[in-house]
């Protein structure tokens, strides 16, 4: 069979834009996009995305040229995952929760030839572009708005884009299935933002692995809690149009909304980070009760036990998963177990907190000692390194081989994420590797800790970090905010006596830091190095036996 190799019928790049192109014959009257009082069917919004494409051409925009976007979750960000790629050029999207400073950096860094800037957006963009060299180009920008509206500092419009198009544009496919699809700044939790470059092959297993793992089915009601910007939405921006899904949109992220849009377009499917969990268990009645169940995906950091029971207790059926931006959405999952529904509540929700096996679209997962570089014991105690392989890890970091070769050697990409093995082969990360505590000797992992205290009743956010001793090195340091209309006032001693009953000694706080909120990246993750920085300068802890 030496004989036989690849061809063109058989080797055609795989890209995740060619969804879009069989939704609009398959779903073609189905609506794809809910806003406000909008609708648009699929073969619509395919129309609208040929004809921005072209626009996005007839600028001069080249293939492979960065094109980036700062917006919302409104109907035009959703079009822009499939328009840009359909010009040929590389999406990239940036958190509108960033100033001024580092989005001109990521523009820069980029080199973005044209940026597509929500309304609410329109002032940050601005005094971004200020702060380009004053010898440098500046990218073209096209406004985003609800009503129409035009802004003088803009080039184009964005509806105006979309009517001057060309419906009959034959859009660029890749020419290699490694061509760059997305390029996607990580939040910079443990250090400056990198560029991270996906390819149209990663994007497309990730997106289709994810559909199955979940078991999506056709014509899902998806709402989109959240934000495309994260990571293309776990990429389920281009998932969803795989199996026609109803996308509903919505500006910006309450609690008493989404409920509400939950009851009016009885939405099946939904994602978030443990942060929107802990908001939807948390309702102020606490008495909201769903009327039909909702899938929920939660990702982006460890859930604690207590959370998971709480959401789950409103009717929200939650799947556990894990991944990175590097890897463009979810490689590992809490794959559920029918046997598992026989436990009580709290022993279910201990085993969902795990983060699970690798997705079937994922070739290897495993949890290895970074000296022997060898898998650890699978006991649930041993502290390895989380490392993978497979189709969606990223291509590398952008104009940085240093940091691309850092973490991708030996054959694996290296997360720096911590993790244990359990017996039964699902994994669970007990903290990134910065984030361990090392006290008298002993590794001590904050997300255990944290999970112990979010059981109490009275504590809304937690985060554990390391504060200095002058007799164990390092001790536990706890920062807590408490639920809006707590009845207890909370003192330092009642934590330490709560941790107690259920922790060993040493891995109970010898600081808590009572905080209104605790500070969080703008992807919603709580930044522990800020909360580090503060344990820091509280000084050494004197302590003498634990």
């Amino acid at each position: 069979m030496d004989q036989l190799k690849p061809s063109s019928p058989n080797s055609s790049p795989l890209t995740p834009i060619g969804f879009l192109e069989r939704a609009a014959t398959v779903y073609a009257d189905c609506p794809s996009i809910l806003y406000n009082s909008a609708t648009y069917t699929w073969s619509e919004t395919y129309v609208r995305c040929l004809k921005l494409a072209s626009s996005i051409v007839s600028l001069g925009i080249k293939r492979g040229q960065v094109v980036s976007v700062l917006a919302p979750n409104v109907p035009a960000m959703y079009e822009l995952h499939f328009a840009i790629p359909m010009a040929g050029a590389v999406l990239n999207t940036i958190n509108l929760r960033l100033d001024a400073r580092t989005i001109s950096v990521i523009l820069r860094h980029a080199e973005s030839k044209l940026v597509f800037v929500d309304c609410q957006s329109e002032s940050l963009v601005v005094e971004a572009l200020s702060l380009f060299p004053s010898n440098s180009q500046r990218p073209l920008l096209v406004f985003i708005t609800d009503d129409g509206f035009e802004s003088p500092e803009f080039y184009r419009n964005y509806e105006g884009m979309v009517q001057d198009g060309d419906s009959k544009f034959n859009w660029v496919r890749p020419e290699s299935e490694f061509d760059p699809l997305t390029l996607n700044y990580t939040s910079g939790t443990t250090s400056s933002p990198k560029g991270v470059v996906h390819s149209h092959r990663g994007t497309f297993i990730v997106s289709m692995d994810s559909l199955h793992e979940w078991s999506v089915p056709k014509e899902p009601v998806y709402l989109w809690t959240l934000p495309m910007f994260h990571a293309n939405g776990w990429s389920f921006t281009w998932g969803m149009a795989a199996v026609g899904a109803t996308n509903v949109c919505l500006r910006k992220f309450d609690t008493t909304v989404i409920y509400t849009l939950i009851r009016n377009h009885k939405v099946t499917h939904m994602c978030g980070a443990p942060v929107v969990l802990n908001m939807l268990s948390n309702v102020p009645d606490g008495s909201i009760a769903l009327e039909s169940p909702v899938h929920v995906i939660t990702a982006g950091a460890p859930p604690a036990a207590a959370v998971l029971f709480r959401t789950e207790s409103l009717g929200f059926i939650v799947t556990h998963g894990y991944g990175l931006t590097e890897t463009g959405g979810l490689v590992i999952c809490c794959s559920w177990k029918q046997k598992w529904n026989k436990l009580p509540a709290t022993e279910r929700a201990r085993l969902k907190a795990r983060q699970g096996v690798k997705t079937p679209g994922m070739a290897e997962v495993d949890v290895i000692d970074p000296e022997s570089e060898k898998s650890v014991n699978r006991d649930g105690k041993t502290l390895g390194e989380i490392v993978l392989r497979g189709g969606s890890v990223i291509l590398g970091y952008l104009k940085d081989p240093q940091a691309t070769s850092k973490c991708m050697k030996n054959g694996w990409f290296y997360t720096g994420d911590v993790g244990v093995m359990h017996p039964d082969g699902y994994l669970e990360i007990k903290d990134r590797s910065k984030d361990v505590i090392i006290s008298g000797g002993e590794n001590l992992s904050s997300v255990e800790v944290e999970s112990v205290l979010y059981m109490h009743p009275a504590i809304n956010e937690a985060a554990v970090v390391a504060r200095p001793d002058e007799f164990w090195g390092e001790t536990p340091c706890a920062f807590v905010s408490l639920k809006i209309g707590a009845k207890e006032n909370l003192t330092e001693k009642d934590v330490m006596v709560f941790c107690r009953e259920k922790l060993p000694r040493y891995m109970v706080p010898k600081t808590v830091v009572f905080k209104d909120e605790l500070p969080r990246t703008s992807t919603g993750k709580i930044q522990k190095f800020v909360l580090r920085e503060m344990a820091k300068k509280m000084g050494s802890i004197k302590t003498s036996r634990l």
